[in-house]
């Protein structure tokens, strides 16, 4: 009877188990899946498993070949917006390197950040450098900077306020419906900071920008901000009856902004020929996802690195924004990635010599010219610790070698600084 009833148990169990459904983690990937998994993470296959490959008919092994070839060169690039990054892949495609970029489009700058280092697929990004310094500031998880590294900086994209005849000043819309767009995008990162610069606190609304502009003509917000390369397509329908403007934006500037201008040549219709408004733009950077340096997923981005600095001159080529960037400035806090660094020391350009050539300088007289020149050459052979006697602290130091190393630059001839307070 024991044993009648213990048989009887096992039947009821597996009879239970064929009806139950199985669990997710318990089913087995399809040979497909298994593989496209492989391929995705980029990790060699095992000999058991390419015996398994070689055991399936032609047909499907044809079909691996060929996928197999596809995934080969293919990288993902993540972004706000996918106009610059479609240039960007068809710069870069040749049939030389089988590199393919495939431009992805983000929802938003910080969830792109997090896609880069956490989705699969994704090995770039084009990241604002306010958002950057958002994520180092609250990291998502500690020592996030060893994740994500920078190939180098980009264009740079100009705040705009647009607001309607009521509203003349950032001051007006204290209180007043302000559009900053979707929470975590480039454009409220950048709003957030520059308003809270300024003391102005509006009441924040988060419409996707057609949307914001469409509430705005009916005068249900009072001004929406959009961060964009200018001209930016969300304003070109805009017409002169409408009475919509751009706002100026001017006073302290915090570091990672710097002041532009929007004209009648970006606007012509909401910006006059003699009365150009001022603005701030703000950096983006290329950055890549720092993956294990013998994975075969590294080697393709240090590839793509490569074939995106050969070339330079075509990418700069295809767009006027793509024009400006200084492949040379870097990233405060982040590291550069080491097939860019490499590159930029085989073409002989050294970062730190550049940093100088962003900064604005003041022509110099021929008289101020030879007193600038004796007073660095005193500074440069004075003993360290007598240095100090000469009260130049280190922003004097610095403004002193960059008028200096525009002199120089006017003769052809390149310096070196050494930085002694920083120890290069």
């Amino acid at each position: 009877m024991g044993r009648y009833v213990r048989v009887n148990r096992a039947i009821l169990v597996a009879f239970c188990g064929l009806l139950a459904p199985a669990p997710v983690w318990s089913d087995p990937p399809q040979e497909d899946q298994f593989q496209t998994d492989l391929s995705r993470d980029g990790q060699p296959q095992t000999k058991h498993k390419k015996r398994v490959l070689h055991s399936v008919d032609p047909a499907l092994q044809l079909r691996h070949t060929m996928r197999d070839e596809i995934n080969l060169g293919l990288l993902g690039i993540v972004s706000e917006g996918t106009d610059y990054t479609v240039d960007l892949a068809l710069a870069v495609a040749s049939g030389q390197t089988h590199l393919r970029l495939l431009p992805i489009a983000g929802a938003g700058a910080l969830q792109n950040a997090k896609d880069v280092m956490f989705a699969r697929g994704v090995d770039f990004a084009i990241l604002q450098t306010d958002v950057l310094d958002e994520i180092r500031r609250i990291p998502p998880f500690p020592g996030v900077e060893h994740y994500l590294q920078y190939v180098t900086r980009l264009y740079d994209q100009d705040l705009h306020v647009l607001t309607g005849p009521d509203i003349q000043s950032i001051e007006d819309l204290r209180g007043k419906k302000v559009n900053f767009g979707l929470r975590d995008s480039g454009t409220y990162t950048t709003a957030t900071a520059v308003f809270g610069a300024l003391g102005v606190e509006p009441d924040v609304t988060n419409f996707p920008h057609p949307l914001a502009l469409d509430k705005l003509r009916r005068g249900e917000i009072s001004a929406l901000v959009y961060v964009a390369t200018k001209p930016s397509r969300l304003f070109q329908d805009i017409r002169p009856d409408e009475n919509l403007h751009f706002l100026p934006i001017s006073g302290h500037l915090i570091s990672n902004y710097t002041a532009t201008t929007m004209t009648s040549d970006d606007y012509s219709e909401l910006v006059s020929n003699d009365a150009p408004v001022k603005t701030v733009s703000v950096g983006t950077v290329l950055i890549a996802y720092n993956w294990p340096t013998k994975s075969e997923r590294h080697q393709r981005v240090d590839r793509f690195v490569q074939a995106f600095f050969a070339n330079l001159k075509e990418i700069k080529a295809r767009r006027p924004k793509w024009r400006e960037f200084d492949i040379t400035a870097s990233v405060a806090g982040w590291t550069r990635f080491p097939a860019a660094e490499q590159w930029l020391k085989k073409a002989g350009v050294d970062p730190e010599l550049n940093k100088a050539a962003v900064q604005e300088q003041v022509p110099l007289d021929p008289k101020q010219r030879e007193a600038l020149f004796r007073e660095f050459a005193k500074y440069q052979r004075t003993p360290g610790p007598e240095k100090a006697a000469l009260h130049l602290d280190s922003n004097q130091r610095e403004a002193l070698f960059r008028e200096f190393a525009q002199y120089e630059k006017q003769r052809d001839v390149i310096i070196a600084y050494h930085n002694a307070a920083a120890g290069h």
